[in-house]
């Protein structure tokens, strides 16, 4: 179970990264003018911080497991991810585009968290 945990949390941890890491390092205007048109109806400074409490879960979902240090919080962490992803998806519910990859991610946190909790 604990392989099936680390690749789990190996795949999140790299969409998280690149996606909050683009949320970080673009503009908010480039976001919504190429990937991301939500964007547009959120401040720059809201952008920014949801990319880095993305960046911050995806480390926390590897870090804990790969030091051994409080592995506890790397099911946490996906908790934490859900509930953003939870809330992505109304945004995107809300602005009439399809909430597929919120509800995907979402499901795959929601794994890790029970994996992580099992396991550890």
């Amino acid at each position: 179970m604990i392989v099936v945990l680390w690749i789990l949390n190996i795949l999140l941890a790299v969409i998280f990264l690149g996606v909050g890491g683009m949320k970080v390092l673009r503009s908010r205007d480039a976001l919504a003018a190429r990937f991301m048109p939500w964007a547009a109806d959120f401040a720059p400074t809201t952008v920014r911080l949801i990319g880095v409490a993305e960046v911050l879960g995806g480390l926390g979902l590897v870090l804990p497991l790969l030091t051994g240090i409080a592995p506890l919080l790397a099911p946490i962490a996906a908790i934490g991810l859900t509930l953003a992803m939870i809330v992505a998806g109304a945004v995107h519910v809300r602005r009439h585009e399809t909430p597929a990859p919120a509800v995907v991610a979402g499901i795959l946190t929601i794994a890790s968290a029970v994996i992580g909790f099992i396991t550890l």
